[in-house]
């Protein structure tokens, strides 16, 4: 034992300090959780979440310190400047990418925490001393086996669910669903085999039950993402997330840690919650959603756009148009994420504004390939809180607001969703941008579609003016007018 491992073990708190610590660090979590319900508790949110967490690291090194201080600040070291250096250089476009890389992480560190305490189990505290397997080996208590099993399935399968949404993200990987055939009967199965194999490892903790659990629960998390189509995206990273929690969570249990369980159940209890708001957003249930459901039809509906006469403007005409209005709604989607154009939109509304316009944004649930990404470039950009606006806030104002300003939000403004029943985003919530007088729509070009892979019909409206450009270079030219 090392001078530092000796010091710290001497020092160790009664355990009841550490449960108040752990409890304390609890608390934190759950206000952090309150405070990122809204942007503008956002921030504070963020530093109770940090506080939470450098008590619990801290409170766990005093007391499960197995290892030289020397080696652990090492590695907090490493982990601190790479999530620096990563956090410093990533673009918001890139945001979604960085959130499933993260949940694979989690998903491999309860993996491998699984792994360490299979191995070598004394060391956990886990063992039975008094009986032995077969190869002489100390027996895992059979509650520590249901808990690690199922840490070790859900963390692998966040592990490989999470590294295929980074690729789709990503562009790595087409975003079209990639479908086998029978795939429901061999995810089922798959399913079944790892279940009833956890339910084995109770009777017999061999080596080829517990990897096997390990390399199916791989594979099952590679199978139920690959053949989700990218419209689904906000879900499948929203539902990793939850999985991560719960991951965490039956590790904890597996190695007594309490602010574990304690933040391995918020976050696997709020994912859940926040995928159900997103299932609900595009009226699909959770289930048909997993089964690669939603965005599955792309390639029935076909990926072209529609040859049909539509009209176009140029940024003098828009400006003219939106100076002239009463009121302006800016449809914000991942077009505006994709040329970094927030900063953009917020001087021209701005400009809008000093003209008299009264001007809003309008958030659909599913904009952008994360939960609350329109939200969060906005906020960047210093868009006040109070101009934005959630779909059921918004939509009936439409009908009675003289310009909608639509950023490449395509699938969320598509009218088809409401009146095509062969269409593959058929029954999901749209904002009703067609119902406002005229309708700006900025896009790159006519030749592409939506992420769900269907054109918009929105474009060959008669009350439509397409704006095909890059935004933030259209919007820049709109900003000149309106400045003129």
């Amino acid at each position: 034992m090392s001078f530092a491992e000796g010091t710290l073990a001497a020092a160790a708190p009664p355990p009841t300090v550490v449960g108040f610590a752990y409890l304390i660090a609890g608390a934190c979590f759950i206000l952090a959780l309150r405070g990122l319900s809204s942007p503008v508790s956002s921030r504070r949110g963020n530093r109770f979440g940090m506080v939470g967490m450098v008590i619990a690291i801290a409170t766990t090194l005093v007391t499960h310190l197995n290892i030289s201080l020397v080696e652990i600040t090492a590695a907090i070291a490493v982990g601190a400047v790479i999530g620096y250096v990563v956090a410093q250089r990533i673009a918001m476009t890139a945001m979604p990418q960085l959130v499933a890389a993260f949940h694979s992480l989690v998903g491999m560190a309860a993996v491998l925490v699984a792994v360490a305490a299979y191995l070598n189990p004394e060391a956990f505290g886990i063992a039975d001393p008094n009986v032995l397997d077969p190869v002489g080996r100390h027996l895992i208590h059979t509650q520590t086996r249901v808990e690690m099993g199922l840490g070790l399935a859900i963390g692998a399968i966040t592990f490989s669910g999470s590294v295929i949404a980074f690729l789709k993200l990503n562009g790595n990987m087409s975003g079209r669903p990639i479908k086998l055939p029978a795939r429901h009967v061999i995810n089922l199965g798959i399913i079944a085999a790892i279940l009833g194999l956890i339910g084995y490892f109770l009777t017999d903790q061999a080596p080829w039950v517990f990897f096997t659990i390990t390399g199916l629960s791989f594979l099952v998390g590679f199978l139920l993402i690959i053949p989700i189509g990218g419209a689904d995206m906000p879900v499948v990273v929203s539902m990793l997330n939850s999985y991560s929690g719960w991951a965490a969570a039956a590790m904890g249990f597996t190695l007594h840690n309490s602010a574990m369980i304690i933040t391995g159940a918020l976050v696997g209890s709020s994912g859940a919650i926040l995928s159900y708001i997103m299932c609900h957003a595009m009226n699909r249930s959770f289930i048909s959603v997993i089964a690669g459901g939603f965005g599955g039809e792309e390639a029935v509906a076909g990926g072209q756009a529609i040859d049909r006469p539509y009209k176009t403007g140029s940024a003098e005409d828009a400006a003219f148009v939106m100076k002239n209005a009463n009121q302006v709604i800016i449809v914000p989607g991942y077009g505006m994420a994709v040329a970094q154009a927030q900063h953009s939109v917020r001087e021209m509304a701005d400009l809008l504004k000093k003209e008299g316009v009264s001007v809003k944004y309008a958030i659909h649930p599913v904009a952008g390939r994360m939960p609350g990404h329109m939200n969060v470039l906005l906020a960047e950009a210093n868009v006040p809180y109070d101009e934005v606006f959630e779909l059921e806030d918004i939509n009936t104002e439409f009908g009675q607001t003289d310009v909608a300003f639509v950023i490449g939000a395509n699938d969320v403004t598509n009218p088809a969703a409401k009146t095509d029943k062969s269409s593959p985003i058929y029954g999901m919530p749209i904002l009703d941008v067609e119902k406002a007088a005229t309708v700006l729509f900025i896009k790159r070009s006519m030749g592409g579609v939506g992420y769900a892979g269907v054109d918009n019909e929105l474009f060959y409206r008669d009350n439509t003016m397409m704006l095909l450009a890059d935004a933030k270079k259209m919007v820049d030219a709109i900003v000149k007018e309106l400045a003129y």
